[in-house]
């Protein structure tokens, strides 16, 4: 079935050349979380001569969608800020499809997101009974400058060497893509269009690309010239917000850096790998609660039968479980993590990107 426009229509391509000697930086998936946004621009020395790519989804699902589109738009009159559209960012085209019904329904399943704030502002309550093209007017009146910004952004930002795009590239000759499937392209990696440009994405969280241990640190795909830096910022418990560093637009030396609030321990006792473990993320999260206990309980994951023990509080009423894994981390004293969750049992830690479990003694840092 053919999707309805504005879906269907022609993707919007901008052509942009950076100065020769300009850093490029490029950040996604922020999600409303502002405090991730400045936190890691500061830790990674963003100045003017940098060029700072955001490569979609700025908004929805955190909790300050508004003040984070305020802040990169202030932004955007100092510094060099390139910000194209992901599919949480298509607020305009959403409002401007011609059926209310829709919006309607994506407003009160993400209250906190952009509209909601916008409405909040303005003293509109939000609910299923509420006159949603008459606060939609209003909020068009009140918010211009901030409309005008989501719907001037492009869906894909072309350089010499590189290809900024939410989701990924469609298959099929260029005249022909659309703009959704530009930024809708779920597991890329999995089936990546190769290009003679690298081409940068986010839109899926890295970690979901992993079998039996959570890394929420960017890949790359050498092979098919891809780079895929959604850390699940705002969308995982442990999630981070990555920074992908390049010297200048066409070099291919990557690093990167990445940003997360949670407080950095010092590791006071060894601990090995597990022999075995397993990672159950979102979409394939079937459980069967063997055993349920007030902090922990025990769970068999209902694709491959394999059991483990979980928190409680991550087990929701329809059968499904948070993202969770027993993965052990493999940590020597002296190695910097971050904690995540302290339990009666341990730790759940992060340490270079890798989440896992940690059984022995901490001393914290900050």
């Amino acid at each position: 079935m053919p999707l309805p426009y504005p879906l269907s229509r022609q993707v919007k391509i901008e052509r942009y050349a950076p100065p020769p000697d300009s850093r490029i930086l490029a950040v996604s998936d922020v999600h409303g979380s502002l405090d991730y946004l400045t936190g890691l621009l500061d830790r990674v020395r963003f100045s003017p001569a940098d060029t700072l790519f955001i490569v979609g989804d700025l908004l929805q699902k955190g909790p300050r969608s508004l003040d984070t589109l305020r802040y990169v738009m202030e932004l955007s009159q100092t510094r060099r800020v390139k910000f194209l559209c992901g599919n949480c960012d298509w607020v305009v085209p959403l409002l401007e499809c011609g059926k209310p019904e829709n919006s309607l329904w994506y407003l009160l399943r993400f209250p906190n997101g952009l509209l909601g704030q916008m409405f909040g502002e303005l003293g509109i309550p939000v609910g299923p009974e509420m006159d949603f093209p008459a606060a939609v007017r209003a909020a068009r009146a009140a918010f211009e400058p901030e409309f005008a910004f989501l719907a001037a952004a492009p869906e894909l930002i072309e350089t010499e060497h590189l290809i900024f795009v939410h989701g990924g590239l469609p298959e099929g000759p260029r005249d022909q893509w659309q703009a959704w499937a530009c930024m809708k392209n779920d597991a890329y990696l999995d089936h990546a269009v190769r290009h003679d440009k690298w081409q940068i994405v986010g839109h899926w969280p890295v970690m979901l690309y992993h079998r039996n241990l959570v890394n929420a640190n960017p890949i790359v795909d050498r092979e098919r010239r891809v780079i895929s830096i959604d850390g699940g910022c705002a969308l995982k418990d442990d999630g981070q917000l990555n920074a992908l560093i390049l010297p200048n637009e066409a070099g291919e030396d990557f690093t990167w850096e990445s940003w997360d609030p949670f407080p950095t321990a010092r590791v006071l006792t060894a601990q090995p790998a597990s022999e075995q473990s397993y990672y159950i993320r979102w979409g394939d999260n079937q459980v069967e609660v063997l055993e349920r206990g007030e902090e922990f309980s025990r769970v068999r994951h209902a694709r491959t039968g394999y059991e483990l023990e979980v928190l409680t509080k991550y087990l929701y009423p329809d059968g499904t479980v948070n993202d969770c894994t027993d993965y052990r981390l493999p940590l020597t004293p002296g190695d910097e993590v971050k904690i995540v969750e302290t339990t009666s049992r341990g730790y759940f830690v992060k340490h270079k990107g890798v989440s896992g479990w940690y059984f022995g003694e901490l001393g914290v840092l900050s």
